[in-house]
């Protein structure tokens, strides 16, 4: 099955500099902790609730005048909307991520495939289980 057939697609996105009170505040309506960071249609980032809280509120940051592109993650995996949903298992498997952006040949964002995408409607459940224990495998202490 390819990611086309199984992701989210119409996903909210916000831009590097959009201040991160907003996209706080648009997870919070969109009921999802992680947005995809945006320059137009072209992926350059992800912003978790996580991000927001550590890498800016903890640091006595104001919200309403720190941009996204402060506390957001650059280095983005992704897959193509031509890929096979197993592919994008594996890597999540091996990464521990639990959402991954799916873009199209062009590199411009055109959806999300997240835990949930694989477990309703890939073709594989045990690949989805055992994708959903190693993402949740806790990461041995550095």
């Amino acid at each position: 099955m390819k990611l086309r057939d199984i992701m989210t697609d119409g996903v909210d996105t916000v831009s590097p500099d959009s201040i991160i009170a907003d996209a706080a505040e648009l997870m919070r309506d969109l009921d999802v902790g992680a947005l995809p960071v945006c320059d137009g249609a072209r992926l350059v980032g992800m912003v978790t609730d996580r991000d927001i809280t550590i890498r800016a509120v903890a640091e006595g940051r104001d919200p309403k005048k720190t941009r996204v592109s402060y506390c957001m993650s650059p280095e983005v995996l992704y897959c193509f909307e031509d890929q096979d949903a197993a592919e994008a298992e594996e890597l999540m498997q091996q990464k521990q991520i639990r959402r991954l952006p799916i873009l199209d040949r062009d590199k411009n964002l055109v959806g999300i495939v997240t835990m949930g995408d694989l477990a309703t409607r890939a073709d594989d459940p045990e690949g989805t289980e055992r994708t959903l224990r190693e993402v949740s495998e806790p990461v041995p202490a550095r």
